[in-house]
């Protein structure tokens, strides 16, 4: 099948489901959502494997173990893409996200080394001011072992690092002009992804 982008009753399912959280909800419109939202979905990632690699939706479910918050349901439908790349769609309309979102303990000691590196943190931070990347999980100041007044003390102070971009509800989302926006997003967040994987991975 080809991808040719989600109606827009897809966001409107996900609408429906902020408002009534329920298994009845639920189950009155699962085959709407497997056909109509996750579908789509599983088209755009099969076509963007050969570039960004293969692709994985996550479950529609949320884990409630240790949430106080027990709707069984997430509002909104999320895929990983084995290079580095995130896709979410929801009532709000469509995302996408390149990087690393929460680095393990190794991982950040490896990104704080590369920062404070004056090669590779000079390197990051052209990246920084030539994409844009947001910041995750971040400390007040500099990390213990780094002086505060370090240069690059605002990339220290991240344990997580990633582009992202969000687009409203518009008529394109319904059309393969969907993943043109996602290519062009994650083409252009590829200099953070190599650099991550040079220095962190």
């Amino acid at each position: 099948m080809t991808f040719r982008g989600w109606p827009s009753e897809a966001l409107e399912f996900y609408d429906g489901l902020e408002a009534d959280n329920s298994k009845t909800y639920w189950t009155a419109h699962q085959a709407f959502y497997e056909e109509r939202v996750r579908g789509p979905m599983r088209e755009l990632l099969a076509e963007l494997e050969p570039e960004f690699g293969s692709g994985k939706i996550f479950r529609p479910y949320r884990d409630v173990r240790f949430s106080k918050d027990k709707s069984p349901y997430k509002t909104h439908l999320g895929a990983w893409l084995d290079m580095g790349g995130y896709l979410q769609l929801s009532g709000a309309g469509l995302a996408a996200g390149c990087g690393l979102y929460q680095m393990e303990k190794e991982q950040l000691e490896r990104y704080r080394r590369a920062v404070a590196d004056d090669r590779a943190g000079a390197e990051l931070e052209a990246i920084a001011g030539s994409v844009g990347v947001h910041g995750h999980g971040s400390l007040k100041t500099a990390p213990r072992g780094y002086p505060q007044d370090h240069p690059r003390a605002d990339l220290l102070r991240h344990k997580g690092l990633t582009t992202w971009r969000e687009w409203e509800p518009a008529a394109w989302l319904g059309t393969a002009a969907a993943k043109k926006r996602i290519v062009d997003f994650l083409r252009a967040s590829r200099p953070l992804r190599d650099w991550l994987d040079a220095n962190v991975r």
